[in-house]
């Protein structure tokens, strides 16, 4: 029996040894037929301004696998200048670098005979990936047609392209923007993309369940940091994740920040203007419409999340810049005024917190305002005309904690097609105690609340560039203020008792309704101030409505600035004539020289209360050098 077995093992390796013969035989010579149908393939896919070149290729005929070793596809320099001179050279060139392409379950007679190509698999293994951007006018005014779907450039070598699957893995992607001669370079490493069901025929182009041509899109970048060209700001995030099949858009800890702290920053900018940080710890994009983003070029979402974030604005008056006016910038109107067409149904807020700073040029203090814990909901955020024929309104609802105490509830309606801005605001603060507010006033005016109990704020406001009219109603009781001197080199303040007692007594109402039952309503009818930026224009409008509420009318507030001159003078002039009486009788001094003498003993002050604030400024510089950028 040994014989017998001895020849079926015989004739079984004999035909195993054929077909591995016939495998490398075919595989050898189906090799340079393949090389050319891939040139040619991505020559006529790309308009011949791309060419491929690569080490080597490996062909498995048993398995159907293909491997290609270090690929890479290249921008012919010659061909894109052709195309600039003709008007039609796109703004994006590609450099890919690929160290190993393998794709399995590869059909190659499939390709080569019925001009269907069916792949299984694909995987590209830390491939490189170049995108330069140069803008070029004509492409944003030229029209040159309807543009060329992807099958159509491809149908004359294939009828069909179907992929099962394609993973990119730990691509290092680098993004150059070139703007006149000048380059900006960011780059992302480690990113992960995998692709599902792609299919490229006659009817794929139109199939609205795909996005580019794929039923799935997984997109994970890690961390990234981009600087900004001027170097003060840079972006930063932890992670991006983007699923074209669930339709949703996610980044994590996202922050926009100063590279430089405060004291940093604007010396180096050497003018005025606001410092700005922003971090979130989530935005995320729900319902993302990939489809009108590949076709139309316009941002649609259902819904929007930004959650636990924080806007910190900060402003140090003495550096000044240049006025400019500000009609046209208000928020709804700049969303307005945006290039992308940009739709989302609903903004979700979700525990936001926003506060502004500002350093006083005159006393080198800080101030605050703060609105903590936000809530809210905004509606209808678009600038897509289209939307806009159905609902011109966009609303925001929002709830938050006015200097952590009071709970502030706001209700803004904003006309996007009005050509003024107009928009309303209204809204409630509830009960809180006045004195929380000294964190914000004490630093910036040299004024304190002693005491105050605030029962309810009601506003209702009508606005838009140019003016605003509404009521406003407080409710109130027991307030009292301190003027306060400015700071001793001890770091204290003064109470000015005098000018206090006559503000208290005199000047301002002690509650809403006053002592004898009589409410003061605030009517407020303001002309903007065309150099106020949108939210100082809105908070000068409630002020016009505060100052009425307390008795601190036009008239009174004229009247005050004249008594605190009068104190001051009254003041001064009962220091002078003691010693110019001193002197004349003690030391026998003429009144010419006293009053000289006087003189310069007020520049003396002068220069001393000057010298004072200079050392108040240095050692609030010093203070600020301490914190960290974007802090």
């Amino acid at each position: 029996m040994k014989p017998i077995f001895k020849w079926i093992i015989g004739i079984a390796v004999f035909i195993l040894l054929a077909l591995t013969g016939s495998i490398w035989y075919f595989s050898n010579k189906w090799k340079p037929l393949l090389d050319t149908k891939i040139k040619q393939l991505v020559l006529q896919a790309t308009d011949s301004l791309y060419t491929v070149h690569y080490e080597d290729i490996h062909v498995n005929l048993a398995l159907g696998n293909l491997t290609i070793e270090n690929l890479h596809l290249v921008p012919d320099s010659l061909v894109y200048k052709k195309l600039e001179r003709m008007e039609k050279a796109p703004d994006n060139r590609f450099e890919i670098t690929i160290n190993k392409l393998k794709i399995k379950s590869f059909g190659i007679r499939k390709v080569l005979m019925d001009k269907e190509l069916f792949l299984h698999d694909i995987t590209v293994d830390t491939p490189t990936i170049h995108v330069i951007n140069e803008v070029h006018r004509y492409n944003d005014t030229v029209g040159h047609g309807p543009k060329k779907p992807l099958y159509e450039k491809i149908k004359e070598n294939l009828k069909k392209i179907h992929v099962e699957a394609i993973n990119l893995n730990d691509i290092d992607f680098k993004y150059t923007q070139v703007q006149k001669g000048v380059q900006q370079d960011f780059e992302i490493k480690k990113v992960k993309v995998r692709i599902d069901d792609v299919l490229i025929d006659s009817t794929s182009e139109q199939d609205k369940q795909r996005f580019y041509h794929t039923k799935m899109i997984d997109i994970e970048v890690p961390g990234f940091t981009y600087k900004t060209p001027d170097g003060f700001y840079k972006i930063d995030f932890d992670k991006l994740k983007i699923n074209s099949k669930d339709r949703n858009v996610l980044l994590t800890k996202v922050a926009y920040q100063p590279t430089l702290n405060k004291a940093a920053y604007y010396r180096k900018k050497g003018e005025g203007g606001s410092y700005v940080v922003f971090k979130m710890d989530t935005l995320q994009l729900a319902e993302f419409n990939f489809g009108q983003l590949s076709r139309d070029k316009k941002v649609y979402a259902q819904k929007a999340f930004l959650k636990n974030g924080q806007l910190s604005i900060y402003s140090d008056k003495h550096y000044k810049g240049t006025a400019t006016r500000q009609i046209g910038n208000a928020p709804h109107m700049k969303l307005m005024q945006m290039s992308t067409r940009l739709g989302i149904d609903s903004l979700f807020l979700d525990n936001i917190g926003v506060s502004y700073s500002e350093m006083s040029d005159k006393y080198s203090q800080i101030g605050t305002i703060t609105f903590d814990h936000t809530y809210g909901t905004i509606l209808n955020v678009t600038n897509d005309s289209t939307k806009l024929l159905k609902q011109k309104l966009m609303r925001a609802n929002l709830s938050t904690n006015f200097m952590n105490s009071g709970k502030l509830l706001t209700n803004f309606v904003f006309d996007m097609t009005s050509k003024v801005g107009a928009y309303t605001y209204k809204g409630s603060l509830g009960q809180m105690d006045l004195t929380v507010v000294n964190k914000m006033i004490r630093p910036l005016l040299n004024v304190e609340v002693k005491s105050g109990n605030l029962k309810r704020i009601v506003f209702d406001v009508w606005a838009n560039d140019y003016r605003s009219k509404g009521t406003f109603k407080m409710d109130y009781n027991d307030l009292k203020v301190n003027i306060l001197s400015e700071t001793g080199d001890d770091g204290r303040r003064e109470k000015k008792g005098f000018l206090s007692f006559m503000v208290n007594q005199v000047l301002f109402n002690p509650g809403n309704p006053d002592l004898y039952g009589k409410y003061t309503v605030g009517h407020i009818n303001k002309h903007r101030d065309p150099y106020h930026p949108f939210f100082k224009a809105m908070w000068q409008s409630l002020l016009m409505g505060i100052k009425q509420c307390v008795g601190l009318g036009p008239e009174r507030e004229a009247k005050l600035m004249n008594t605190a001159d009068r104190v001051e003078k009254v003041v001064s002039g009962v220091e002078k004539a003691k010693k110019l009486f001193s002197g004349i009788f003690k030391k026998h001094k003429t009144a010419e020289e006293l009053l000289k003498e006087e003189k310069e003993e007020e520049e003396k002050a002068a220069a001393k209360i000057e010298e004072k604030r200079k050392r108040d400024r240095e050692k609030a510089e010093k203070e600020l050098e301490k914190e960290n950028p974007g802090s």
